[in-house]
């Protein structure tokens, strides 16, 4: 059965195709996400964030995940791997599901779903991680609205 499924919703001050454009292209997502992203915005392409570029082949980010599901401006999912150092269940697969809806002129509703769960200490680990790292991933959202792309150059 898993663990509960993390659920996260975020108010962004943005258009909806602005928003949707943030997670849905690589240059997007590497205003708010990561440094760099591989996206390719079809069912089964790739959606690879890469958050260290510079680490070896397969801790870099989310490699060798995919987008699951797209339906323009309203829903994007895509498989997801856990974190580096949990590498006994690093190359297993969860699933984010993002949801978009146009509230107001200028504002949406993004609510993030982070299912697939399984039993285990590493499970719960990973959950663990993902319940705080995914508030940061939105926090960076809004700020890439509220005040402009995340500078990576640091």
């Amino acid at each position: 059965m898993g663990k509960d499924a993390i659920r996260k919703e975020v108010i962004v001050p943005a258009s909806l195709p602005d928003v949707w454009n943030a997670w849905t292209t690589s240059q997007g997502a590497a205003t708010f996400f990561a440094p760099y992203a591989r996206i390719e915005p079809i069912a089964g392409g790739r959606y690879e964030i890469i958050f260290l570029p510079n680490a070896p082949e397969g801790s870099r980010g989310s490699e060798h995940c995919a987008i699951l599901a797209i339906e323009p401006m309203r829903h994007l999912a895509f498989s997801w791997n856990h974190p580096p150092e949990i590498s006994a269940i690093r190359h297993e697969r969860i699933r984010v599901d993002l949801r978009f809806e146009e509230i107001a002129p200028g504002r949406v509703k993004l609510t993030l779903i982070l299912g697939g769960w399984r039993e285990g200490e590493d499970w719960d680990r990973s959950h663990a991680y993902f319940e705080k790292a995914w508030d940061l991933v939105l926090a960076r959202l809004q700020h890439r609205f509220l005040t402009g792309p995340v500078d990576w150059s640091d």
